[in-house]
């Protein structure tokens, strides 16, 4: 019998293999790993609807449109009984004007926008001419007044055709309470009205 010690010896004892270690799942891992990210995203995303939504909310809001005029009415400087025809506080001029045509659209952001036809003098020695004027908008909400900058303010054709699109200050409430729109003299002192707009009303 030989010896443990001896060279010659052959353990008959099965030897066990080396422990292994335990196999590791890389994609769960990354699955785990992902799930923060993936949340991040998440927030992200939704935030980012939100912030479009607003700004599509916003925009659909600035093009709601506030008011509409179609058709005006030219000054006449004296009503009844030889008072001046005063509109809100706004004096006329000095002469009688006529309009052939006007239309315009308020927008809930201020925006404002203006077709004018035939605005001419209809008395005085510059009689059927445009007087050399140049006009802006003023809107009357109520007692409050809205306007385009006077520095703004477009020159009348020959033929007394005009077009202003442009900003009223500050920007109309809604709603416009007894809506009134002026449109006026950027030359004459005291910016008297030339034409007034007839409203329609918006359903």
């Amino acid at each position: 019998m030989k010896r443990k010690n001896s060279p010659h010896f052959v353990s008959s004892e099965i030897q066990s293999p080396p422990p292994t270690r335990e196999a590791i799942d890389y994609r769960e891992i990354n699955a785990v790993q992902r799930r923060p990210f993936l949340s991040k995203i998440g927030v992200a995303g939704a935030s980012l609807v939100l912030v479009l939504a607003l700004l599509l909310a916003s925009s659909a809001t600035a093009d709601e449109i506030l008011l509409k005029f179609k058709g005006g009415i030219a000054v006449d400087p004296v009503s009844n009984l030889g008072v001046p025809n005063i509109v809100r506080g706004i004096s006329p001029p000095g002469q009688p004007w006529v309009i052939r045509a006007l239309s315009a659209e308020v927008m809930v952001d201020g925006r404002i926008h203006i077709e004018g036809r035939g605005l001419l003098l209809a008395g005085g020695n510059a009689i059927g001419t445009n007087g050399g004027q140049s006009v802006f908008a003023t809107v009357i909400c109520g007692t409050t007044v809205h306007s385009t900058p006077v520095p703004n303010a477009v020159a009348l054709a020959a033929d007394g055709d005009f077009r202003i699109d442009d900003f009223l200050s500050p920007a109309p409430l809604k709603p416009c309470d007894n809506p009134v729109l002026l449109i006026r003299s950027s030359a004459i002192p005291g910016n008297p009205w030339f034409a007034v707009g007839i409203p329609l009303v918006i359903e």
